[in-house]
Parts: C-alpha cells; structure tokens; sequence
C-alpha cells in the first residue's frame, strides 16, 4: 500500500512540474521588447482628439484599429499622423489625410449599418463587410481598374444619401 501511495506523489510531483515548465515556457521573454526608440504610451483609456472613434477605446483596441488601417493601405503611422521631431502627434489635425481616414471610417460604417447590418443589430461596428481594404488592398490612394470602374463605362456608386443616377438606354 505504501509503494501505491508513492506512486500517487511521484505521478502528481511530475504533474505539477509539468504544469510549471509549460507556464514558465509561454510566458514572453522580456528580451523580445525592442529598445530602439521605444514610444510610450500612458494607457489612461482617454485620448486627445477621437472624433470618429470613442473616447473610452482602449489602447490596445485603437493600436488593433491603427494597424488595420496601416496595413490595408500599406503605409505607415506618418501617412496620416504628423511627427515632430521624430516623435508622433497623434491628436494634430495638420494632416489632410486624417480627415480623409475620418470620412472613410464613417462611410464604411454606414455602408455596413446600411446594407449589411442583419436584423437591425445594435452592434454596426462588429458587422464589417466593407473595409478599408475592400477598395484599398495595400494601396493609399486606389485607381480606378482596382476599384472595378473599367467595367464598360459604368459610373462609380454615388457618394451615400444621393439617388444612384437614372440607368441608361442600350442601344
């Protein structure tokens, strides 16, 4: 009985050591954090100058949405933010490019409330068919052959709230 007691220990010893080494192994590495200067953040949950998106977001979901937009349209952070002297003014207006990510955000979000929004959910901003990258698709600036408009001379959908334009007679 004593031999099947030590048994029990030594299988929960090699449990609990097992449990140890595979917390100790996922844990990330301090080592991994760049030190080439570093931007910090202080995580208050309240940034300057949030117009579109809301006041409370949290820092990681805004570096979420940031990243998404730096992808999409294959440009970094400088593309709509001014630098000063190396270091980022995220809450300045100096930009025209800023303004233009605003409108775009707000289109897309209509657009997805408009005509994707199923069953009149409450949560628009988790229904997202159309995206930056719908049009942009790692481009800053889409032409007009990426956005599908050398289709037979058919003109681009109007701009939101305008009646699309009367359909044209064949001939």
């Amino acid at each position: 009985m004593i031999t099947s007691n030590k048994r029990k220990v030594n299988l929960l010893l090699l449990l609990a050591a097992c449990v140890f080494v595979s917390v100790a192994a996922t844990k990330p590495s301090k080592t991994n954090v760049p030190t080439a200067n570093p931007v910090v953040f202080k995580d208050t949950g309240i940034f300057k100058n949030l117009k579109v998106l809301p006041q409370d977001i949290s820092k990681d979901s805004l570096d979420h949405i940031m990243h998404g937009f730096t992808a999409a349209l294959g440009v970094r952070c400088n593309f709509c933010h001014v630098f000063d002297n190396g270091k980022p003014d995220f809450a300045s207006d100096d930009k025209e490019e800023k303004g233009i990510a605003r409108y775009m955000m707000k289109m897309t979000g209509e657009i997805n409330a408009k005509y994707f929004n199923m069953n009149n959910s409450t949560m628009t901003d988790t229904i997202s068919v159309v995206k930056c990258f719908t049009c942009h698709r790692g481009s800053p600036h889409p032409d007009e052959a990426s956005m599908g408009m050398n289709n037979g001379n058919m003109p681009p959908p109007p701009p939101p709230g305008q009646a699309p334009p009367p359909p044209q007679k064949q001939q």
